[in-house]
């Protein structure tokens, strides 16, 4: 009897369907951010970054060019199982002579990317870049009381919708294009409604551009503070919330955006409630929003377990958002990623008789099986699956022989 045999009839007598779960996790679909694989460059400005991004580490072979960061990003998902789809910032234009500013970018500077996901069979996701940028004006940018400092972010917002647009069209999958800015204040603020007030008429701006909402999904991600921005922020959770409802797009929660006792697990289930779909940017905040490497660790297991629990692997946007330059990239981006389909898979592998303990109070009986279920013999079926995704189990040598013959050239 192999281990994944024995694996599924232990979780048959729990109740859980082994192979149902598995082909479910098959069909999840995670957006893989490109920018672990370059520190969160770009390649369209020499700027340094700004705007609460910090980026610690100087581990050797950075991709510096759009082929290396393409051919990382290929080695990458060869190691990742599932399914997966690009998310793309707008900083990360491929100019092909003459650079065009944020504000005048087109679909054109991004052809190079349509291309690289149509041979792969991947969908792409988009965010505007309103970072680590010259008009970053006193830390901000669709909230700037300087009328041609806003207008600017706002054509760049306008640029990135018919470039999402475009993305969905050439590769027949949605775009989710995300909207985040840095903007606030070091210090108390002396008017806290301006800006917010500057922010929400942006965003009407932006969303005044017509687009296909069947192909372009916006978000809109909030943030609790950020370095130099520690005591006010004007994309605050309540105005993300609140726009997002008003006004009909996606609520996006990243769950470094919040305070330390704040968990997005929690937040899930009342966003469920209220939206058609909702956003997740998948990360791991060492007490403040710091984009460390997701790991198999309780919160993650939990936002997936709210996910599965409640029917919504389709209502769900899944992307990760991390960058550490302290270690292998390439190892940063598979570690990060297996432990999203890893926390889903276990997700799965819940019996739904725990709902049923829960209305019938019997405490007692679910603090039980939840503590049998932590040493069921998940590994074994999460090892089934990358087996029947080909996928090998221990990734590390083929990282390292990657390093050793492409990375150190760098």
């Amino acid at each position: 009897m192999s281990r994944f045999t024995e694996a599924k009839e232990i979780y048959s007598r729990l109740g859980v369907d082994a192979e149902a779960a598995l082909e479910k996790l098959r069909d999840a679909t995670v957006s893989v951010h490109c920018w672990q694989g370059d520190d969160v460059i770009g390649f369209d400005s020499d700027q340094a970054l700004s705007g609460g991004i910090q980026t610690t580490g100087n581990y050797p072979g950075k991709a510096r060019t759009p082929d290396e960061l393409m051919a990382d990003i290929d080695k990458a998902f060869s190691l990742m199982p599932g399914k997966k789809k690009l998310n793309l910032h707008a900083s990360y234009a491929i100019f092909d002579g003459e650079r065009a500013d944020r504000d005048a970018i087109e679909p054109k500077h991004f052809k190079k990317w349509v291309d690289f996901a149509n041979e792969r069979g991947l969908g792409i996701d988009f965010n505007p870049t309103f970072f680590s940028h010259p008009m970053v004006k006193d830390n901000l940018t669709l909230s700037s009381p300087d009328e041609e400092v806003r207008a600017f972010w706002v054509r760049h917002g306008v640029a990135c919708l018919k470039i999402s647009e475009y993305f969905a069209n050439e590769t027949g999958k949605p775009c989710v294009m995300n909207i985040w800015i840095p903007d606030g204040y070091k210090d108390i603020p002396a008017d806290r409604l301006g800006p917010r007030a500057r922010f929400k008429k942006s965003l009407d701006e932006i969303l005044a551009t017509p687009y296909d909402k069947s192909k372009v999904y916006v978000t809109l991600e909030s943030k609790v503070f950020g370095i130099g921005l520690e005591s006010y922020t004007v994309g605050s959770a309540e105005f993300c919330l609140s726009y997002s409802t008003k006004n009909g797009i996606t609520p996006l929660m990243d769950n470094g955006h919040y305070h330390p006792t704040e968990m997005v697990s929690d937040k899930i289930s009342s966003l469920l409630l209220f939206n058609d779909k909702i956003a997740l940017h998948v990360t791991r905040p060492v007490r403040w929003d710091s984009d460390h490497v997701v790991l198999f660790d309780d919160e993650t297991k939990e936002i997936a377990k709210e996910i599965v629990r409640n029917d919504a692997l389709d209502r769900v946007f899944i992307a990760t958002d991390y960058f550490d330059a302290s270690i292998n990239r390439i190892s940063a981006w598979v570690t990060g990623v297996r432990n999203v389909q890893k926390s889903l898979l276990f997700a799965l592998l819940q019996p739904a008789s725990l709902k049923e303990l829960q209305d019938a109070s019997d405490f007692t009986a679910l603090m039980v099986q939840q503590e049998a279920l932590k040493t069921a013999p998940f590994g074994d079926v999460w090892e089934e699956f990358l087996a029947r995704e080909q996928v090998v189990s221990d990734y590390l040598p083929e990282i390292k022989a990657y390093e050793a013959t492409v990375l150190s050239a760098r």
